[in-house]
């Protein structure tokens, strides 16, 4: 067979395998949120969720919690002292959500919300709002304890093996006299093999 011949027959054939495989249809499918997430070692859903539902477990079980008189806590964002990127914030939020579903704690706003708290106070007081319903300014409840924490990780690595170690610490502290109130911390470990 000559090779222009040859040249005719296998271009159609590349160009039909090319399309059939541009036209393969990708398939999306909805899973469990809560199911175990182990696509990678890295930190993802999974350990969110068991850092933020043991860590809401733990401290409502701290004295000054199970007090029952409802204390005002602000939270700081958590820290990321790991070499990969965590959203420390999604770690912060899902904390605060399990512990407001627990109803033993009230929350201030935090410093990263403390911008658009002050903003609708403010467009609030610029005098397009009726007065008897406006919020004025200085009634705000302060915080009576700081929850703040980080996140830390040791990676090892030989050959195919990879062992990946995460700490979560968390604390309360009185504001008002500076006393650690309470603190907890959780560990998880990853290993991959192969690949």
């Amino acid at each position: 067979m000559s090779s222009p011949r040859l040249y005719r027959l296998a271009l159609p054939l590349a160009a039909a395998a090319l399309l059939a495989a541009g036209c393969a249809q990708q398939v999306t499918r909805y899973g469990d949120a809560k199911g175990v997430e182990t696509v990678t070692n890295e930190f993802g859903s999974t350990d969110l969720q068991t850092i933020a539902e043991s860590m809401a477990r733990s401290m409502q079980t701290a004295p000054v919690i199970v007090s029952g008189n409802l204390p005002i806590v602000t939270v700081q964002e958590v820290r990321n002292r790991t070499s990969e990127y965590i959203d420390t914030r999604a770690i912060t939020d899902s904390i605060r959500s399990e512990l407001q579903k627990g109803g033993k704690v009230r929350f201030a706003v935090d410093q990263s919300g403390m911008k658009q708290q002050t903003g609708e106070i403010d467009r609030q007081q610029s005098g397009y709002y009726a007065r008897e319903q406006s919020v004025d300014r200085g009634q705000m409840v302060g915080a009576q304890y700081r929850m703040e924490g980080n996140i830390t990780s040791i990676v090892k690595q030989v050959r195919d093996t990879k062992d990946v170690y995460y700490k979560f610490n968390l604390q309360l502290w009185n504001i008002r006299n500076g006393l650690l109130e309470w603190t907890d911390e959780k560990e998880i470990r990853k290993t991959t093999t192969g690949g």
